[in-house]
């Protein structure tokens, strides 16, 4: 239906990383693992006796199955036949793509994304692949803008889509929403996306010890490049204390919280971001879910801008994904960041889908932002982050 009307020319695949799916001979997919399955913690220690370091992979060691080297390895040592069974193991979105097409790849940027396979700093595969007895079954690397191939008859048949319409190699999401500024974009500068994850993503940033007890790792843009990259989950932290409040704060609510000191302490989700371990805690309490929102969206902000720090972000800093349409994020993070440096958020509704399109484009419009000036109590704002990052020291 969407071709009758529009008219498709070419598929293009972004969807989350930490994810792969083993395929057998006969191109069946075996159950793919979710990486929140705390399973692999299981054999945490065998492990990380054959993953490589940090300096080899840009990995840091992560929870249940957030390294996807993990999951591997845990479901080779608890299912005993499966590698007998395995073919070829595909990456999440060339799963997609080798429906579509019949073609096996995997991706440099989801491969980058904390795997514990891949080398970032020489683009090939780390040790790790070798150490688990699977470095001829993960598909060949390619980079995301590539073709992957046609559109299988049989699909073009069923859906009335041209035969012969291309399939792009497809990327990890965040770095769909990385990539329009990688080509229009001049370093430094800093992508910060948002979802279920906040990533932020330091192109030409300053060179600093990345420490991977933080949640700081090395993506790989869609051009193969490293990327020192810093996250939490902030979409999810955001949902937990919402719980499912709709409220709209008003300048009260904002004046109040300033006021009162009220604070969100790290971290909600204590599994991943630069504080994990630590217990949340509010400050004092909230007398309304005006304040309780007006904290909460700060707090994701001055989280942001920890990651930043941790990076070595300078330049520019623009924000992709559902955090661009909250007012007071945008309001913490411009009034926090270093004099005369922009801020701004992008006009996108998902970058991610933008990002993904012009993987299939040979030319494209920039990526529309907004300028997000600091705002006029940008003074108080400033005191109330110094007065966050106190209390945790």
């Amino acid at each position: 239906g969407f071709h009758q009307r529009h008219g498709i020319d070419a598929i293009s695949v972004t969807t989350h990383g930490a994810s792969a799916v083993l395929l057998d001979a006969s191109g069946g997919a075996l159950p793919m693992l979710d990486y929140e399955h705390p399973g692999p913690d299981a054999l945490a220690a065998a492990y990380d006796a054959i993953r490589p370091d940090f300096a080899r992979s840009g990995s840091p060691r992560l929870p249940a199955g957030l390294n996807l080297g993990a999951q591997l390895h845990w479901l080779l040592h608890t299912q005993p036949d499966l590698r007998d069974r395995i073919a070829h193991i595909v990456t999440y979105p060339q799963y997609w793509g080798w429906r579509l097409t019949g073609e096996l790849a995997s991706d440099v940027t989801s491969l980058g994304c904390h795997t514990d396979l891949w080398d970032p700093w020489r683009g090939e595969f780390s040790e790790l692949p070798a150490r688990l007895g699977l470095a001829d079954r993960i598909a060949p690397a390619r980079r995301p803008a590539e073709v992957l191939g046609r559109l299988r008859p049989s699909v073009a048949a069923r859906t009335g889509l041209r035969a012969g319409t291309p399939v792009m190699v497809g990327i990890h999401d965040s770095n769909a929403s990385l990539y329009p500024y990688v080509l229009g974009q001049a370093a430094p500068f800093a992508v910060v996306s948002t979802g279920t994850w906040v990533v932020a993503m330091a192109v030409g940033g300053d060179p600093v010890a990345l420490d991977p007890a933080r949640d700081v790792l090395v993506n790989v843009n869609a051009l193969g490049q490293p990327v020192p990259s810093g996250r939490f989950m902030g979409g999810r932290e955001f949902e937990v204390i919402r719980a499912g409040s709709n409220a709209v704060p008003g300048d009260a609510d904002r004046a109040r919280v300033l006021r009162d000191g009220l604070a969100i302490l790290p971290a909600i989700e204590p599994e991943s971001g630069p504080f994990r371990g630590r217990a949340m805690r509010w400050s004092t309490d909230a007398h309304s879910d005006g304040e309780r929102m007006v904290a909460l969206s700060w707090y994701l902000a001055l989280m942001t801008e920890t990651c930043l720090g941790l990076v070595g972000a300078c330049g520019p800093v623009i924000v992709e994904g559902p955090f661009a349409r909250n007012r007071d994020f945008l309001a913490m993070l411009a009034a926090r960041h270093p004099q005369g440096v922009r801020c701004a958020a992008s006009a996108s509704a998902t970058g991610t889908s933008a990002g993904a399109a012009m993987l299939a484009l040979d030319r494209a419009m920039p990526v529309q932002t907004r300028p997000v000036a600091p705002p006029a109590d940008a003074a108080a704002l400033r005191a109330y982050g110094d007065a966050w990052q106190a209390a945790l020291a």
